[in-house]
């Protein structure tokens, strides 16, 4: 896009504002007319679909009210006492009264169009009186069995409609209406069979195009259907009938997709009968004329879009014009740089070029003012007044706040130089924005970790400001929380009246952080004058002779409990300087080095990892982080100790010792291990390396071996000898045996008697 000539870019975008809008509304007019199109043809198909089934409703009402009228009448009654064709035959009147009624049957069936036959049948008889087959015998009539369970759908005294084919090949529907009894005393069924082709006349659509019907009962039974192979055969079995009949709504309509075609399938159920009708239509065929439409309304916008085409390049090639004769000036005066750009690119670039000299001037001056406010605050906190100090602090009171990064080595050891750099322009930067606007506050990087805030206020304003220094140092504090992930501590010195008394508050500040020691990091110390400061130094002497009696033992635990029996006394005192804390630590750890030596023990091979102990030390900002170091170091004495060549094996002899003498009695091995000098977990490590066992288990296994020279040995009863080797009761001392020797203590003394 850059190597395109302005004119050209104008002329896109103005195709693009033209066109894109006008195919988007023309793709959306055009799918809306095709769906609104399909839904109003469903409608008007549902509503043909309704009034070819109030058509068909009515020619069926109509042939039924007629059949029910004829059977009101007492034209039957004349022939029942004939029950069958030869008595019927014997007499001329009689015959005279079946042709009567024969007479009635067929004007019943030229009373409705399509109606194909329809017969008598009395109860009983052996003969039908048919208008196919006039007076015959039933075994020559087709089968009328039927008719029996057609009648099993009679409700009430209605007739029933019943689907079938003829023997003819014929498919008709048959009216099958039984005499009332309320209305004459022959028992006898009119049937009317009326043409399945007349129904289909009645469900038809008059639509164009490709289609079909089906008019179905309740159970599934197809009455008619433009596919005559189908009749009378299950209509759940074709395509989406099924989603039909478990609709909810009487009628209505939906549209699928078949074989690649999209098809209509609309019903209506009838509420007299229970069927069920369904139209299909073929939408393909329906939507012709939206689909022609659509067709025309998309070249009428390629037209359009072409035309407009012309007419942007016109107007983009006028609208340009301004713009080229400014680069043609622009050009000849300055050079930024670009070849073979458009006229937009070109001038880009050249205000870009000329923004980028405004701002580089700027920040050289604002980083050469910055530098000298630096330099100055820096000789202030040295004890350099400067008139460029007394111009940045105009005010006649100071306070000097300390911010110091807690934790800095690993602070150090988790951020790169970048890092570090960026956090503490953030820092600088936020720090001048929190303190009220009465109040002059800069902020300089004073190294390791440390911020250096110079607040200067006007004299009277101390009390007043007070808790709005408070408040700034407090949001600065978790200022710096957020961009570093770590917490800050901040000392505050007491207030000066003089700017040369900056750099004494400096380290009355300093020294105010060195209470994180006592009193935890996180938080703001302000300083003061101890009375407690000229009391002399603690140190727990007897806590070091105990440490390094411990450590000749092994029992680390009891170094542990020492050290925090120390952490303990210098919290409760009431007063303890950072330096009496260093001291305390430096000298335990000076007294353990010193004894290692004296015991021959290679203390580089130890401490290879920890470089300089001291410095590390005195680095920690908390007592609790000087805890955990120590105890590591006294940690790694102890397992280099119990990891030496011989340790484990002279430990090893004096517990095989200890449980030789005292395996008669009841052994706590927490107090064997105190005995011996070592933890119980160490103890554990060399039975179980010397012996392969627990030593519980090697406890029990030499009891058994003492009861079994008993056994062997002596005439002392089984009881006694349980209590010989420790077990409190024979009970338990029979258990313990049969678990080692696999049998009990007497079966042993028998068996062993015996071999001997």
């Amino acid at each position: 896009m850059k190597r395109i000539p302005m004119m050209m870019q104008l002329a896109l975008i103005l195709f693009c504002i033209m066109a894109i809008p006008m195919a988007i509304l023309t793709w959306y007019s055009s799918s809306q007319i095709l769906r609104n199109s399909e839904h109003a043809f469903a409608e008007t198909s549902l509503a043909e679909l309704n009034a070819n089934r109030e058509l068909n409703e009515n020619a069926l009402n109509n042939l039924s009210q007629n059949t029910v009228r004829l059977g009101g009448t007492d034209i039957f009654d004349r022939i029942r006492p004939f029950k069958s064709l030869a008595g019927l035959k014997k007499d001329y009147m009689n015959v005279s009264k079946a042709m009567a009624v024969l007479k009635e049957l067929l004007n019943l069936n030229q009373s409705v169009d399509g109606v194909y036959s329809s017969f008598f049948y009395l109860d009983d008889a052996n003969y039908v009186i048919s208008t196919d087959k006039g007076i015959t015998s039933l075994d020559k009539y087709e089968s009328i069995d039927w008719l029996n369970e057609a009648l099993l759908e009679q409700k009430g005294i209605r007739g029933v409609w019943y689907p079938r084919r003829l023997d003819s090949g014929v498919n008709v529907i048959s009216f099958a209406l039984p005499l009332n009894r309320l209305s004459t005393a022959t028992r006898g069924t009119i049937v009317v069979n009326l043409k399945e082709r007349q129904i289909e006349q009645y469900l038809r659509s008059t639509k164009s195009g490709k289609q079909g019907y089906l008019l179905m009962k309740p159970s599934g039974a197809i009455i008619s259907h433009h596919d005559k192979d189908l009749l009378l055969k299950n209509a759940y079995e074709e395509p989406f009938i099924t989603e039909i009949a478990r609709q909810e709504l009487s009628e209505g309509y939906m549209f699928r997709e078949l074989s690649g075609e999209r098809l209509l399938y609309a019903w209506s159920r009838s509420n007299e009968f229970g069927w069920t009708n369904v139209s299909i239509y073929s939408v393909d065929e329906l939507m012709n004329k939206p689909h022609s439409l659509q067709r025309g309304i998309i070249l009428l916008t390629i037209v359009i879009i072409f035309a407009g085409s012309i007419l942007t390049v016109f107007i983009a090639t006028w609208l340009s014009k301004p713009a080229r004769e400014l680069v043609r000036t622009i050009r000849g005066r300055v050079n930024p740089g670009v070849q073979d750009k458009n006229e937009l690119v070109f001038l880009e670039a050249a205000f870009r070029r000329m923004q980028e000299e405004e701002e580089g001037l700027y920040k050289l001056l604002s980083i050469r003012e910055q530098d000298a406010q630096s330099h100055a605050i820096h000789s202030l906190l040295r004890g350099e007044v400067t008139p460029q100090a007394e111009e940045i602090f105009p005010a006649s009171h100071f306070l000097v706040a300390v911010v110091s990064i807690d934790g800095y080595r690993k602070y150090i050891s988790r951020n790169n130089p970048e890092t570090r750099s960026y956090h503490r322009y953030l820092l600088l930067s936020t720090c001048d924005h929190l303190f009220p606007e009465e109040v002059y506050a800069r902020c300089v990087y004073h190294g390791d970790g440390h911020f250096v805030i110079l607040i200067n206020y006007r004299q009277g304003e101390d009390d007043n400001h007070r808790i709005g220094i408070h408040n700034a140092l407090d949001r600065m504090r978790n200022t710096a929380d957020e961009l570093l992930e770590y917490s800050v501590t901040i000392g505050v010195s007491s207030p000066a009246d003089s700017i040369r008394l900056v750099s004494d508050r400096l380290g009355e500040a300093l020294e105010a952080i060195k209470q994180r020691m006592i009193a935890g990091s996180g938080g703001i110390t302000y300083w003061r004058e101890e009375e407690a400061r000229d009391k002399k130094y603690i140190y727990p002497a007897n806590s070091e002779r105990r440490i390094l009696n411990f450590l000749g033992h092994g029992d680390l635990d009891n170094i542990i409990e020492e050290l925090r029996i120390i952490r303990d006394e210098i919290r409760s005192a009431e007063y303890v300087s950072y330096d009496n804390i260093l001291f305390i630590y430096h000298q335990l750890v000076g007294v353990t080095i010193k004894h290692l030596r004296e015991n021959n023990v290679s203390t580089a091979r130890i401490f290879t990892r920890r470089g300089n102990i001291y410095a590390a030390l005195a680095s920690f900002d908390t007592l609790d982080e000087l805890e955990e170091y120590v105890i590591g170091f006294y940690s790694e004495i102890v397992h280099y100790l119990t990891r030496s060549p011989g340790a484990s094996n002279r430990y090893a002899e004096r517990i095989i010792h200890y449980l030789n003498e005292h395996y008669r009695e009841e052994i706590i091995f927490e107090e064997m291990a105190k005995e011996i000098g070592i933890s119980y977990s160490y103890m554990r490590k060399i039975v179980y390396e010397q012996t392969g066992k627990s030593i519980s288990d090697y406890l029990n296994l030499l009891r058994i071996e003492k009861a079994k020279e008993l056994l062997l040995n002596s005439n002392l009863s089984i009881a006694q000898i349980a209590s010989e080797v420790g077990c409190m009761n024979v009970r338990s001392f029979n258990r313990l045996f049969r678990k080692f020797e696999g049998m009990p203590p007497s079966s042993y003394k028998m068996q062993r008697s015996r071999t001997s």
